[in-house]
């Protein structure tokens, strides 16, 4: 019964909660740096402070933070880009897929390996943006929903979480109920 007890249990749920908070990590400081070098370090910039309070949200450490702007307002690195890509799913739901990457055509054969391995695929700009608003210039929300089945709901949950797993993903957006 070696390594079946109660510390043992706690340990493996540790490091599951921290690869995953990790990963989150990692998503937000891309998304800091390449606000902040937007901004030219400007803390009051719309898209800065929409950055730094996803961050607060994630309960990510204000020095952490700190550091992520400061290089990005003063990094010469590769310029990395917010491409939007939209999709239809299960159910004809409109799916919204933010990535921030530095090497465009490999995001989108990634995004588009995810869709197409669940039965889906690209769709041309603005064939799903329709549907959806954007408020406080950071977040989209669904101005017309739609009703899914269980099995809909199924799938495409499935399919927001592969997508979200990919690093390069920042959010995914839908017009489920």
């Amino acid at each position: 019964m070696s390594g079946h007890n109660k510390f043992s249990k706690i340990k493996h749920l540790k490091a599951k909660n921290d690869a995953q908070k990790s990963k989150n990590f990692g998503k937000i400081v891309r998304l800091l740096t390449v606000e902040a070098k937007k901004a030219h370090g400007n803390l009051k910039s719309p898209g800065l402070m929409a950055a730094i309070d996803k961050a607060h949200k994630e309960n990510m450490p204000n020095d952490t933070v700190d550091r992520a702007v400061k290089k990005g307002a003063t990094d010469n690195s590769a310029e990395m880009d917010l491409i939007m890509y939209e999709s239809y799913g299960p159910g004809g739901v409109a799916i919204l897929i933010e990535a921030l990457t530095d090497n465009k055509n490999k995001a989108a054969q990634e995004i588009k390996h995810i869709l197409s391995k669940n039965g889906y695929e690209l769709a041309s700009p603005g064939s799903a943006a329709w549907a959806f608003t954007k408020v406080n210039g950071a977040t989209w929300t669904a101005t017309m929903t739609m009703p899914l089945e269980d099995a809909d709901i199924e799938l495409l949950t499935r399919l927001v979480e592969e997508l979200e797993e990919n690093e390069e993903v920042q959010d995914v957006f839908t017009n489920a109920e």
